[in-house]
């Protein structure tokens, strides 16, 4: 196996690589439905290839990675995070920065009582509170300390092991309190509160079948017959008929000749309507009471599909059953309506805000009218805006570097980590208002957040190798209680505080939770066991918070312990 240490001593790029690839391996494995995820499995294959070598690692390499992960994260929740603080989401904002301040609290407590350096601190905050990115912003504290340089390679590499030994109980407790401890606690059923909690939004489940139909909207001809209840009716009444449904006639064909629809015209019996809707509607309102015509040239009505940025202030804040009621929404047609990564769902009682992507479907002139009206159309860029992409990490880095704050005797730096994610905040914030600004395509910002820190941490993994074992002989069996204190404490005082305190709905409040932790799957086992998508209503104005703070967290527990 010598040859084998020393190819990976040579070529310590490859090493990190390999630590990637095994990392996604160990992250896809799932027990009970449970994973570490590809940044954590990279963790795990950076510690165990550094059984077999001591791999160098360049602490530029690792630096740029990090910043360009944080530039990533920033840019993704910057549309969300200043509206996450100014509309009715600000009881999840609030949960989430109790939850989190309650983290950094029991993190230091804990690490005091158990006599931790700042490296075991650091890792056991970061991993308890599954928020890898603290390693990131830990170990550029600990290189800031006036410690020889051997002293703080060492710190380092005990923010890995510290992260290792406690991530485990921290995603699996995660999960566990927000769809069992917590529901239980509160003494809630969570199917019957997420029914509740959906009839207050409107939320109507489909019928099995009917919502996985190949087109979702259709447009369908029908037949007025004699004594047709629409017969003798102009356009606008007979779509004011049944306003619940949404119906529009598009255009009518009459004695062979096709009419472009208008408020004012009548509808005569004989007359064969091209309606659109919901497939939902169409079969189950109109097809008993219509007989269903194929006419191919009546139905060739240009229709488009875009997703559109929301940045009107006219629109912010309504919600969709009164969107829905504006002349410019004739048959325009809302088919999804994403919130920074996650999509939420629709229903008329869901309020729509500042920089989300509303994805519309109807006749194209009236999907090019309305889009004018909401924001702008997000056309996929073709490359990445580099000039505002590196100034802006140089400019956050700059800041980050000149803000200090006291904590103690000492001074500790904002940190060009902390600088280089509000840079990133501020970029993707701007870019609601100004579109054409900083673009940069999804894939290129996923390869930035999932490649950035999957690296980073296989990088910190392969340097923590060699000293895991001694380390975790040093810090003992009280880093592992000291996690599992840590991570279940914060959820308790949050669970309470969010019910009664803030007065938060069950369901929302378990999103709320998982979004504090930044532990996307805490959310989807809360929609899981509830049979409901609508925890994401609390989860998505709670994770930005969760992000920045946590993250911060990590310049701030070396800055405690070590002063």
């Amino acid at each position: 196996m010598i040859w084998v240490e020393q190819f990976l001593i040579k070529y310590p790029e490859l090493a990190v690589f390999l630590a990637i690839s095994i990392g996604y391996l160990i992250g896809g494995l799932k027990l009970g439905g449970f994973s570490l995820g590809p940044v954590t499995g990279s963790l795990f294959a950076g510690i165990l290839i550094g059984q077999f070598a001591d791999v160098p690692v360049a602490g530029m390499a690792k630096s740029f990675l990090f910043l360009l992960f944080l530039f990533g994260i920033g840019y993704s929740v910057g549309p969300q995070f200043l509206q996450a603080l100014k509309r009715d989401g600000m009881k999840p904002v609030l949960l989430a920065v109790v939850v989190c301040v309650t983290g950094l609290l029991m993190s230091v407590i804990i690490a005091k009582l158990l006599g931790l350096d700042p490296g075991f601190a650091a890792g056991l905050l970061s991993g308890s509170l599954t928020e890898s990115p603290a390693m990131g912003t830990a170990t550029e504290a600990i290189n800031a300390l006036p410690l020889p340089e051997a002293d703080r390679a060492r710190l380092v590499a005990h923010i890995a092991v510290a992260d290792a030994v406690c991530y485990v109980f921290g995603a699996v407790g995660v999960i566990l309190f927000c769809s069992v401890v917590g529901p239980w606690l509160l003494g809630i059923d969570l199917v019957a509160e997420a029914l509740k909690l959906e009839k207050e939004y409107g939320i109507t489940r489909k019928a099995a079948g009917v919502s996985s139909a190949w087109h979702r909207f259709e447009i369908r001809a029908y037949q007025i017959a004699d004594g047709a209840p629409v017969a003798g009716l102009s356009i606008a009444a007979a779509e004011a008929a049944l306003p619940e449904h949404r119906l529009f006639i598009q255009r009518l064909r009459r004695a062979g000749t096709i009419i472009e629809a208008a408020p004012d015209v009548v509808i005569e019996p004989g007359d064969i309507v091209a309606v659109s809707g919901t497939r939902e509607a169409l079969v189950s309102v109109l097809g008993p009471r219509a007989e269903e015509i194929e006419d191919r040239e009546l139905l060739d009505v240009p229709v488009s599909i875009c997703d559109v940025l929301l940045t009107s202030p006219d629109l912010k804040g309504r919600s969709i059953a009164d969107l829905a009621t504006e002349s410019w929404t004739r048959s325009l047609y809302l088919r999804t309506i994403t919130r920074g990564s996650q999509d939420i769902p629709i229903a008329p009682g869901i309020t729509v805000e500042r920089g989300d992507i509303l994805r519309l479907v109807g006749p194209e002139a009236v999907v090019s009218s309305a889009a004018k009206r909401i924001g702008v159309v997000v056309a996929p860029p073709a490359a990445t805006d580099f000039l505002v992409l590196g100034l802006a990490i140089f400019l956050g880095g700059l800041v980050g570097v000149l803000v200090t704050f006291p904590i103690g005797d000492m001074r500790i730096s904002l940190s060009t980590s902390v600088g280089t994610l509000l840079a990133g905040l501020v970029v993707g914030h701007l870019r609601t208002r100004f579109p054409l600004f900083g673009r940069i395509p999804d894939a290129a910002v996923s390869l930035m957040t999932s490649l950035g820190l999957a690296a980073f941490v296989a990088m910190t993994g392969l340097h923590a190798g060699p000293v895991f074992a001694s380390a975790i002989a040093e810090a003992g069996i009280g880093l592992l209680f000291g996690g599992m204190i840590v991570t279940t404490v914060p959820m308790i005082v949050g669970l309470y505080f969010g019910r009664y305190v803030l007065g938060m709905n069950p369901i929302l409040l378990l999103g709320g939770l998982a979004g504090a932790q930044t532990m996307t799957a805490g959310m989807a086992a809360v929609q899981d066991r509830s049979g409901s998508t609508v925890a994401v209503l609390g989860y998505t104005p709670a994770v930005p918070i969760g992000h920045i703070l946590l993250t911060t967290w990590g310049t701030v527990i070396v800055g405690i312990v070590a002063g």
